[in-house]
């Protein structure tokens, strides 16, 4: 009985270690099978993959964050986290994207010209994407652009709110112009 009971307990440690992260390098590891990953037990362990090599779960992390950070106004935490989630994760367009709308905040304009560039060609023109840089050049203070841009975003998504709003703030901007 205790031999029984001493190797049900052996089993659940290993079973619960191996569902767990490694704390030291933060990877979770899975039985997926890819592309020859070989570890320090040989070929044992041979197609092992980490959650590391999936570029898709490398950035969710600080794209979550970077999100959280520019909700809260922290526009040079929330591009810090962005640009690691481009650097994780190269084709992640949404993050790109984020990186931009920073960019745009703390009025890095260059910056965000090449991060609009590289989610385009992401992306595409989704509403998102065309609200984002009319947003950047009401901003800039390039009134006509940002029409455009508002106005392409409105005929993709005429029920969002947020494109509405921007609208209604860029009105207001052409009303309000002070000389």
């Amino acid at each position: 009985m205790r031999w029984q009971n001493a190797a049900a307990a052996g089993l659940l440690i290993l079973a619960i270690a191996g569902c767990q992260t490694d704390a030291t390098d933060g990877v979770v590891r899975t039985n997926e099978p890819s592309k020859g990953d070989v570890t320090a037990f040989g070929d044992a362990f041979d197609g092992l993959k980490t959650v590391s090599d999936v570029e898709y779960y490398a950035s969710d992390l600080a794209v979550a964050e970077a999100k959280n950070q520019f909700r809260a106004e922290n526009y040079g935490n929330a591009g810090a986290l962005f640009y690691k989630a481009t650097q994780l994760a190269p084709n992640d367009g949404v993050a790109w994207l984020g990186l931009a709308a920073c960019s745009d905040r703390i009025h890095r304009f260059d910056l965000a010209d090449r991060a609009y560039g590289r989610a385009f060609k992401l992306i595409g023109g989704t509403p998102e994407y065309y609200n984002n840089v009319g947003y950047s050049y009401l901003l800039r203070g390039k009134l006509q652009d940002a029409r455009t841009n508002f106005l392409k975003a409105y005929e993709l998504a005429p029920k969002d709110p947020t494109v509405a709003n921007n609208l209604k703030l860029l009105a207001s901007s052409v009303q309000n112009v002070e000389r």
